[in-house]
């Protein structure tokens, strides 16, 4: 199996393609649309501003390609946020597999944005995204931005305000925490991601 790892020069992908290798995947870091609709999965990973990474999809065709693709898809932190409709962060308009606008975090005294650090998932349905993972597992986010609760989402997080933590559907999967960092948890739920079926 060949995972498509989308390189749009936002985050840090390095930790990604270790995980992945780490559960003898085969990963290929990559902006060609040609190389992504080769492979059988696509993971769409980032961290920065969700107006410059739209911009970097469109640019480099990457947006059509992620759209067509058809099989297993992951975005996670601002890749969960670019597959929603919109985002406030520089009025930037995102991939629409998922509906909502994704807003600025709603800070306060006791939880200053951004929001880095551990947190309780709470799982709201089920899904293959969270075999094997016990409902109140922790996860490590680092974001400022959050996408809406929804029908998609399968698990939702508190910090300041509740947000989706989690979106699936179809083949589609969304994590705002990173999984690549989030230890036996997070190697986990990128198993369950290589498993999910075609």
């Amino acid at each position: 199996m060949t995972v498509a790892v989308i390189r749009l020069g936002v985050g840090n992908t390095a930790s990604v393609l270790f995980a992945l290798e780490r559960l003898g995947a085969k990963a290929v870091l990559t902006d060609e649309p040609r190389i992504i609709a080769e492979c059988e999965r696509a993971i769409l990973p980032g961290v920065g501003a969700a107006d410059f990474a739209m911009r970097m999809l469109a640019e480099k065709g990457l947006a059509r390609a992620l759209l067509d693709f058809g099989r297993p898809l992951l975005g996670i932190c601002l890749g969960q946020q670019m597959l929603f409709e919109e985002s406030e962060e520089g009025d930037a308009t995102g991939l629409g597999l998922f509906m909502g606008r994704v807003t600025r975090l709603k800070a306060s005294r006791t939880a200053p944005a951004p929001h880095v650090g551990w947190s309780r998932l709470s799982q709201t349905r089920r899904s293959a995204m969270f075999e094997g993972v016990a409902d109140g597992a922790y996860a490590y986010f680092t974001h400022s931005y959050v996408c809406p609760l929804s029908d998609a989402t399968t698990a939702c997080a508190t910090y300041g305000e509740t947000f989706s933590a989690a979106v699936a559907r179809g083949a589609v999967w969304g994590c705002q925490f990173h999984p690549e960092r989030s230890g036996a948890v997070g190697a986990r739920i990128l198993a369950n991601f290589l498993a999910s079926p075609c």
